[in-house]
């Protein structure tokens, strides 16, 4: 059984493990929950005047593994027959996150350095290998919201999927790879918010709201001035938050007025906002969020968000799903224009639920 308590960092030793994530100004997780602390992290926490944290002990109990029953032959003939593999996704290794959290540091702590642009095209460079070197055309969402351990995690989501949104619209190479320099460099301003609105545990008054809205505006000014930083990548991280009705910022644009990568920018950043807890709101549940993004046709681009939803993995194959008629079933096909709707099979019944094209599966669902 595993307890948890709050402990004062006058009284954290070594070796205990924290029950909670530490993150810095900036939005990165200095300490990763589950972490085992040591003398370095305590005196971390010391010197960034952090009063206390809480910390855990003990082990979950672990049930008896159940053996799986073998599936019924119609079952299992149905899901063999149907099964199609998923669209190539985009995949990071160990050391391509590792260089990129670096290079992502590095950025926002040194946004006057002579070595900025050179380290932003570093990293676009791992992050469009890693998409070219299996031809990737999806993001498997799942997978993207489990990187929360990295500090990158919200400049390298939205990265990775408004360059998978650009390939899928058949963009060029040249701007697919300037989307993935607008999406790393997309919240650059932020470095330039006092630091008791950037990390305020609460909502924010319409005041420090009004502070936090400059961050588009200053993250520009401190890309215009960089030579080698193309004009489309700066006019991004101006726009991003523009959308297509004039209810956004900073200048209330409407769509003739928002530039092409804002556009596709502004779809991924969403997305991303509405999976990430954050200390004044939970998160929504992915489902949740591609709801929400297919209700914002005001808001936010039509052919983007329509690229989003056929980029996107919600269900991977093989995934065990529950039905709104109470079966459980196997995920063995995606339909590109129906994200939420994929093909599965039920593995009591082995029946085929076309739940995208299907009429007879209209009234089914996904729990």
């Amino acid at each position: 059984m595993i307890k948890r308590y709050y402990v004062r960092t006058s009284k954290l030793k070594e070796g205990m493990r924290i029950d909670q994530s530490v993150i810095d100004r900036m939005d990165r997780t200095l300490i990763v929950r589950g972490s085992i602390l040591d003398a370095y992290t305590i005196e971390a926490l010391h010197n960034r005047g952090i009063r206390g944290v809480y910390i855990s002990e003990g082990e979950e109990d672990v049930e008896p593994e159940k053996k799986e029953a073998p599936l019924p032959p119609l079952v299992r003939h149905n899901i063999e027959k149907h099964r199609t593999e998923d669209p190539a996704k985009v995949h990071l290794s160990e050391s391509v996150k590792k260089r990129v959290s670096e290079g992502i540091q590095y950025l926002y702590n040194n946004s006057d350095s002579p070595e900025f642009t050179t380290t932003s095209t570093k990293i676009t460079n791992d992050l469009i290998k890693a998409i070219n070197n299996n031809n990737a055309l999806a993001v498997d969402i799942s997978a993207l919201k489990t990187s929360d351990e990295y500090t990158f995690k919200h400049s390298v989501d939205v990265a990775t999927i408004s360059m998978v949104i650009a390939r899928n619209l058949d963009m060029s190479e040249q701007d697919v790879y300037h989307i993935g320099i607008a999406g790393l460099l997309h919240d650059m301003g932020k470095a330039k918010i006092p630091p008791d609105i950037l990390n305020k545990p609460a909502r924010l008054t319409d005041e420090e709201f009004e502070v936090m809205k400059k961050h588009s505006e200053l993250g520009y000014e401190i890309l215009k001035h960089k030579k080698e930083i193309p004009v489309p990548v700066s006019l991004a991280v101006l726009q991003h938050h523009e959308k297509m009705n004039g209810n956004g910022y900073p200048f209330g644009y409407q769509e003739d007025k928002i530039c092409p990568y804002a556009k596709i920018l502004s779809v991924a950043d969403v997305y991303d906002a509405l999976v990430t807890e954050r200390p004044y709101k939970k998160s929504f549940s992915q489902r949740t969020a591609v709801e929400m993004i297919m209700s914002m046709t005001a808001e936010l681009d039509i052919t983007a968000m329509r690229s989003f939803m056929e980029s996107v993995i919600l269900y991977p194959v093989d995934t065990i799903v529950q039905l709104s008629n109470g079966e459980d079933a196997k995920v063995v096909e995606n339909i590109p224009h129906a994200v939420l709707r994929p093909t599965v099979v039920g593995l009591t019944s082995g029946t085929l639920y076309n739940l995208a094209d299907d009429l007879s599966c209209a009234n089914i669902v996904i729990l």
